[in-house]
């Protein structure tokens, strides 16, 4: 369950005149965060960057651009509306598009490299494109109608997709299309992830080729052992019943399976994944020579994790490495092959800080690669020509993202060396090799600039450079910037919780006001971070509130010590640390202790009606979004991950859920739910409205028909936040 972020970016600080911002520009074109970009990739022949790109007249209807190096120049390179122009999906796709956070998007959401740099694979709405780069205007259709998951296979001989659960292929030579797998239907799926994988291991792929073209490794998993729920969508005009297989913690999971097919001759070989079934496939992957399949079991209880090898000729199995932890294991993408020497890089928590590790292919630990007291967020790229691993990470900052260079023979481990120089946050986009990168750069101060750099930091050029001057999208709305202050305080147990804060427009220290806390509080998220921003927490702190955010333990980014606290007890400590949060806010000479409000959607919605129940008489009121209540109700992988199974820890599912204290809530509620939700099930809100009815709680509701978790599509989401904003100010006022 990953924060539904709103899609838009702010600023902070200025005087009284100054053009405040209006919920309804904010959900206006063009974006306010001015042209930003996507998918950034860098060609293999290190020549071109390529990105996804909104319109100027719907941010949300991608094209493909491209940044010639060579010759500085930019151009469109496919019109999403020339190739569709009316897009319809099915509901298959509309579902994959939930999972991945982009529902409510249109248009290229993906696209490939060949290995030749010379085409690019283009899926949309279903269908499949080969672009020539010398020709971009004559894009080749090459595969229609539910086309799913495309590829360019690694030495391009073939184009690889899923149609209707099968898996297939192009031999581009001859455009032959071949059918792999034929079994796919009702219950049974090749080549893609289940439910849970697609949700919360972040699998967005079912299949891998091996490196030489001779083999695809795909995942096959049978549903029919996953419970059936079935569920009303509700939409304005009709009600349809669902039946979704949806495993809830306890239920059982998709029956799995790992298959090696030949694209050629469509043989197909069964490895074996061990006696027990209750397992989790969480990743597969192939040698840089193509001689082993590798793949990642984790146990049903997530406390073991091991990569094993399979020998690709003879399918015989030896475990490389085995993780362990007394909570959970994560699950990670940096394992990295090398090419020249018989060796891969492995992610590791079991210091207590994720950590990178070179092994070789008999699973001999070689050395650490980096060690301390701070972690890596994973790989950006390998130059093994240089001895270098490039990573994320916020070493110097928790509240910043930096990327840095380590040696690959492990000495700077300790001490990596930083190639991006400004304080706040950068997402680094590397070319295959290393030798080139792309850095998008922001802060609360500057809205995201995408700049193409060498591997020492030094820069080549702007890709866009996004100067946030009058012409800006945002200009208008500059000299009402608020700036955003950040800090720390401390845990019951003494570990450090930072803090982001936005004092009003106009500020006066001898006033109060009320506060606005914006808290989402689960594992895989960090809501406190020094980038540019949420526009609604700049929106609100102009209306006169003061907007607070707090990273409680359990938050995401950081030690395991801090994120472990959460294990088998979900609320307890996140509760407690948003509590020492309102009772420092309570200590500002500018706050009004009695008039603070919390928001929260999806984890942060649970920890609304988590906090309303257990402190009422601190906080005045909340707005509950698409909230978990009931754990149990919740999907197998996430859930079991921090609480166990149900029947194990039943006290603990019981304390962790809502309901077990219910009768703490006093304090006004506004809930919030789409009617459609997939994900967090309608039957969250409707249990809780039970709840609260059979308890005679005053509360005000707002359901929005057709909507999925995400309540996504302008007008829904300029509803949702005006909601928001109405029920503060209804409850909190104005400043004193």
């Amino acid at each position: 369950m990953r924060f539904i972020l709103c899609f838009l970016a702010a600023l902070a600080g200025g005087p009284a005149a100054a053009e405040r911002l209006t919920l309804d520009r904010i959900h206006a074109d063009p974006a306010l965060g001015g042209p930003g970009v996507r998918n950034l990739k860098v060609s293999p022949d290190g020549a071109r960057v390529t990105f996804l790109r909104g319109r100027d007249d719907n941010q949300f209807q991608l094209d493909l651009w491209e940044f010639n190096l060579r010759n500085g120049s930019t151009q469109r390179l496919v019109d999403s509306k020339v190739l569709v122009p009316d897009e319809q999906l099915s509901d298959a796709e509309k579902a994959r598009r939930e999972r991945e956070r982009t529902s409510s998007l249109k248009g290229i959401l993906s696209y490939s490299w060949s290995p030749d740099g010379k085409q690019l694979l283009v899926p949309i709405a279903g269908n499949l494109y080969l672009v020539d780069i010398a020709k971009p205007d004559q894009a080749r259709l090459v595969a229609a109608g539910n086309v799913y998951d495309p590829k360019i296979s690694p030495k391009g001989r073939y184009v690889s997709f899923v149609r209707q659960q099968n898996l297939y292929v192009i031999e581009l030579a001859s455009g032959k299309e071949r059918q792999l797998t034929s079994d796919g239907a009702g219950t049974v799926h090749n080549g893609e992830a289940e439910f849970v994988a697609q949700e919360e291991m972040g699998q967005r792929t079912g299949y891998y080729w091996a490196p030489d073209d001779s083999a695809i490794a795909y995942k096959r998993y049978d549903e029919a052992p996953v419970p059936v729920v079935r569920r009303f969508e509700i939409f304005a005009d009709r009600t349809d019943v669902i039946e979704q297989r949806y495993p809830a913690a306890g239920d059982a999971n998709a029956l799995v399976q790992l298959m090696i097919v030949s694209p050629t001759t469509g043989e197909q070989r069964k490895v074996e994944l061990g006696a027990n079934q209750d397992i989790y496939l969480v990743r597969a992957d192939w040698s840089a020579n193509a001689k082993a399949l590798l793949f990642q079991r984790q146990s049903r209880d997530q406390k073991t994790l091991e990569l094993v090898s399979v020998d690709a000729a003879t399918l015989a199995q030896r475990v490389l490495i085995t993780e362990t932890s007394k909570t959970w294991v994560s699950i990670h993408d940096d394992l990295r092959f090398l090419g020249g020497r018989e060796a891969f890089i492995w992610a590791s928590e079991r210091s207590g800080r994720n950590h990178l590790y070179l092994y070789d292919l008999n699973g001999k630990l070689l050395h650490a690669i980096s060690r301390g007291e701070w972690g890596i967020d994973n790989v950006l790229a390998v130059d093994e020509k240089a001895g270098k691993v490039f990573v994320a990470s916020n070493r110097d900052a928790v509240i910043d993202k930096q990327t840095y260079a380590l040696a690959l023979d492990g000495s700077t481990a300790d001490a990596p060396k930083r190639i991006t120089q400004a304080d706040g946050w950068h997402d680094s986009a590397f070319a295959r090799n290393g030798e080139v990168f792309v850095d998008t750069f922001s802060d609360p101060d500057t809205p995201p600039q995408v700049s193409i750099r060498r591997p020492d930091g030094s820069m080549i050029a702007w890709l866009e450079h996004n100067e946030l001057n009058a012409k800006h999208p945002y200009g208008a709305y500059r000299d009402a910037h608020l700036r955003t202050e950040y800090g720390s305080l401390k845990a019951k147990d003494g570990q450090t919780l930072y803090y982001s804060l936005l004092k009003p427009s106009n500020f006066n220290q001898f006033k109060k006001y009320p506060v606005y806390l914006s808290t989402y509080g689960g594992p895989h998220a960090q809501h406190v971070a020094r980038k540019w921003g949420n526009l609604f927490d700049q929106y609100m702190a102009q209306q006169g509130f003061v907007v607070f955010r707090l990273d409680n333990r359990g938050s995401f980014r950081r030690e395991r010590a801090f994120t472990d606290a959460i294990y088998q007890h979900l609320g307890r400590h996140e509760i407690e640390d948003q509590l020492s949060g309102i009772e420092w806010l309570g200590q500002q000479s500018f706050v009004d202790a009695k008039r603070i409000g919390v928001f929260g959607w999806s984890y942060g919605g649970y920890m609304t009606l988590r906090l309303l129940a257990a402190a009422s008489d601190k906080i005045a009121m909340g707005v509950s979004v698409a909230p978990v209540t009931d754990w149990s109700l919740y999907d197998t992988h996430y859930t079991e991950q921090f609480m166990g199974l149900p029947k194990e820890n039943v006290d603990g599912y019981r304390d962790s859920g809502v309901y077990a204290h219910l009768d703490g809530l006093k304090s006004p509620l506004l809930l919030m739910h789409g009617m459609a939700d997939d994900n967090v099930l309608f039957t969250n809100t409707t249990r809780m409205i039970d709840a609260l009815v059979n308890r005679n709680v005053r509360f005000e509701l707002m359901t929005y028909p057709g909507a999925k978790h995400g309540i996504s599509g302008r007008g829904p989401q300029r509803h949702v936040y005006g909601n928001i904003e109405a029920f503060f100010k209804k409850h909190l006022g104005e400043a004193k």
